[in-house]
């Protein structure tokens, strides 16, 4: 009995990767074993920093809130100390944007937690 080989799968199977490897740079986007090193990694780096993006995104929200309460004349924490203990329940990334975007907003909140 002849050997079988799936040689369908197994051709769907590298022209998915090379699919992916597709706009790489040199044999990453046509030799076999290199794009499926190239495209396994990258798929390694896009998970690892779909997680390290929210925490990037949180420090950029800090900064810009530490900035406008200095305006106002308070630090960071001291804000967002007085915020919880107001009860005042807007998360980072409004109060962020208010105090980039609307400043007269975000100094009324200073102004009501003061």
């Amino acid at each position: 009995m002849p050997r079988s080989v799936n040689s369908v799968a197994s051709r769907a199977r590298r022209k998915k990767i090379l699919k992916q490897a597709k706009g790489y740079f040199g044999r990453r986007k046509n030799v076999w074993t290199i794009a499926k090193n190239a495209v396994e990694k990258a798929m390694q780096y896009s998970y690892r920093d779909r997680r390290v993006k929210k925490r990037n995104f949180r420090a950029l929200w800090i900064a810009r809130i530490n900035a406008g309460a200095r305006l106002n004349g308070m630090s960071y924490s001291q804000f967002m100390g007085k915020v919880k203990e107001n009860h005042i329940d807007l998360n980072r990334k409004v109060l962020a944007d208010l105090a980039m975007n609307h400043p007269d907003a975000f100094k009324a909140i200073v102004d009501k937690i003061k």
